[in-house]
């Protein structure tokens, strides 16, 4: 089947001036359709968002992936599917109907395609269940259905469990999606097809790409598996590379801040296998917009696979920059003589941005007699992908005690306040946010004695 499936995604589509995003290269691979005969099921999408333009589009589409598949079962477009694979259609709208049973007639195949007219609401779960009982559980051949939609579920049962019935049976399932006019829920799709989501799911806002969408998928499919891949990554100039994640298959390499190298032996050459590769990438350019995250991307290996990425972009907003709050002007007092407490009026003090108090409490383990600690407390917020973002630091001077052993010291009330227009956590104003905190102990030998901070340059 050669390469059956590439794609790159991001992990959010809007980030600040300085953000950061996780990008991840997808492929799937499998063997050659001749070897490894495959039954094929395409559910199509036939309800009223598909009027006009779509519904003509697609159904190019499906014609020339059934084109492609008879070319490659026998070598030439003969009009029959050939070395034991077969194929089948099934439309959905209100509810779903098996237009061919699996057989090798192209002319049949085509006619169904051609006889398909828009209307209806959005029925996938009965297209899952139709399509499922059209595979034998008897036959060795490999069993594969690609979805078409182009809209949201809007009748029928819950299409996900029904998807993952026909995962569970060996089906691997492949989503092609069109941002329809009702729109699409992407992660829907993501649900239903094959793990990994990223090389099993295609998605565009132009009915004009379908047709190439289409035609991508099954002459991959027609092809052996892939050896010696390598896949070259530049991301865009305003963006530099600052981790890599280990590839389940394969090896990475960075090759400078701003490109990657991914090698991969081979894939998919005995049985359908895929690979996924994760990096992060953070903007550094100065200029808001919307922006492409690669600059290029290639791909070779020794079968000659043909392999096209999606070009993914995210908006950069850099227009907001956000500063903590200025430290409060302080007010002098004086405490006279052995007075043992003072009552100053401070004046007013003017409420800021949202925020709140961590407050927290450490012990110091087996403190010596006599002896002062150095405590340092450094807090970080986590993002969504792990990212640490520095929050503060405090340093403190624990007193010395006389107890006439070494003990343990509790230190209470260590307190940070973190704005909420700070917060990392994508939410909501007062969403949950999550933190870390790492306390430094260290003995003081030195006539250590605090004061305030001068600088001198």
């Amino acid at each position: 089947m050669g390469v059956t499936n590439s794609n790159k995604v991001i992990n959010t589509d809007r980030i600040a001036c300085d953000g950061t995003l996780r990008v991840t290269l997808a492929l799937t691979a499998a063997p050659d359709i001749v070897s490894n005969p495959t039954d094929i099921v395409l559910l199509l999408d036939r309800s009223g968002s598909m009027a006009g333009t779509p519904l003509a589009n697609m159904k190019l589409g499906a014609k020339t992936f059934i084109d492609i598949i008879d070319e490659a079962t026998d070598g030439s477009k003969d009009g029959q599917i050939g070395f034991g694979s077969q194929m089948a259609v099934v439309s959905f709208s209100n509810t779903a109907a098996v237009d061919t049973q699996l057989i090798t007639s192209v002319d049949e195949l085509k006619a169904a395609v051609d006889s398909l007219s828009a209307g209806g609401s959005t029925n996938h779960a009965d297209a899952f269940a139709k399509a499922a009982q059209l595979f034998d559980p008897a036959s060795s051949n490999a069993k594969v259905m690609v979805m078409f939609t182009d809209g949201n579920t809007t009748a029928g049962a819950p299409p996900a469990p029904v998807a993952a019935a026909a995962r569970a049976q060996g089906i691997i399932i492949y989503c092609i999606g069109l941002i329809g006019s009702d729109g699409l829920d992407i992660n829907a799709l993501n649900n239903w097809a094959t793990d990994p989501d990223a090389s099993h799911v295609a998605v565009t806002p132009d009915a004009a790409d379908l047709e190439e969408l289409f035609a991508e998928l099954a002459a991959n499919i027609s092809k052996p598996g892939a050896t010696n891949i390598v896949i070259d990554e530049v991301v865009n100039p305003d963006f530099i590379i600052t981790s890599i994640a280990s590839p389940a298959k394969g090896s990475v390499a960075m090759l400078d801040a701003h490109s990657l190298r991914w090698n991969i032996p081979q894939l998919g050459v005995t049985s359908s296998e895929s690979a996924t590769l994760d990096f992060f990438i953070r903007h550094v350019g100065q200029q808001s917009g919307t922006k492409l995250v690669n600059q290029s991307i290639t791909y070779s290996d020794n079968e000659g696979n043909v392999v096209s990425f999606p070009e993914p972009a995210v908006l950069v907003d850099c227009s907001i920059v956000v500063h903590p709050e200025k430290c409060p002007e302080p007010v002098e007092l004086t405490v006279e003589g052995c007075q043992d407490s003072a009552l100053v009026d401070l004046g007013d003090v003017w409420l800021e941005s949202q925020g709140r108090i961590i407050q927290m409490d450490v012990t110091i383990k087996n403190v010596c007699p006599g002896k002062r600690v150095a405590l340092a407390a450094i807090l970080t917020e986590v993002d969504q992908d792990g990212m640490e973002h520095q929050r503060g630091m405090k340093a403190m001077t624990i007193p010395a005690h006389s107890a006439p052993v070494c003990r343990d010291v509790l230190v209470k009330c260590v307190k940070f306040v973190v704005p909420e227009d700070l917060s990392v956590s994508g939410g909501a104003m007062c969403s949950p946010r999550k933190f870390k905190a790492r306390f430094l102990a260290n003995n003081i030998d030195t006539d250590y004695r605090c004061c305030e901070s001068v600088f001198v340059l």
